[in-house]
């Protein structure tokens, strides 16, 4: 799908200043046959400012041969135990599939950034553990990610960067606890979670 940017000459503000999409609220109008729009509008808004993050991030990335799906696996990697940590922990705290980072890991792998490990408490288990060049490779990163992340969030005072990551973080939860729910109602786990107390049941 191609790639749609969107400028800010496409937002306008509403009578109290606040910054909206016209085009994505008179599509909202439409599909809701006028009722409220505004927690759609913020759904769109997220989804908008996320994809504009990603295309930073991933710009520099792609220009070091990494996906920006591959880069997040590598930065947690680096933040994580020196032992590694499994296919299953990764997936829950990057909110993916654990197919979808075994493939991620897989990536990783070929380019030497990491690898796979026993896990010296199990030996049936495997962990993904960073290597000393994926380690080399953050450190090269870190400098243009910086320089990049503080011009996208340019005037954007302390509290509001607070504000922004809580309420991000809110939707998050609320997603988790919804999707808690529908497997309580369908008489499944969610994947990487306990259903009854919330703890991960990956590992063996």
């Amino acid at each position: 799908m191609k790639d749609v940017h969107k400028s800010s000459a496409e937002f306008a503000r509403d009578p109290g200043g606040s910054l909206f999409d016209p085009g994505a609220r008179a599509a909202m109008a439409r599909f809701t046959a006028g009722d409220d729009t505004l927690a759609l509008e913020a759904a769109t808004a997220v989804r908008t400012a996320f994809h504009a993050v990603e295309r930073v991030r991933a710009h520099g990335a792609q220009g070091r041969g990494l996906s920006s799906g591959a880069l997040d696996i590598l930065m947690r990697l680096s933040a994580s135990a020196d032992d590694g940590v499994s296919i299953g922990d990764l997936a829950q705290s990057a909110g993916v599939s654990s197919r979808n980072v075994t493939g991620l890991v897989d990536t990783l792998e070929r380019d030497g950034l990491a690898r796979r490990v026993p896990d010296r408490h199990d030996r049936r288990s495997v962990l993904a553990q960073i290597t000393p060049a994926g380690r080399a490779w953050i450190e090269s990163f870190r400098r243009p990610t910086q320089a990049a992340m503080a011009a996208i969030f340019r005037d954007f005072t302390p509290d509001e960067l607070t504000q922004l990551r809580h309420l991000c973080l809110r939707l998050a939860e609320n997603q988790h606890r919804l999707s808690r729910h529908l497997s309580r109602n369908d008489g499944t786990d969610t994947p990487g979670r306990n259903r009854d107390d919330g703890t991960d049941n990956t590992r063996p």
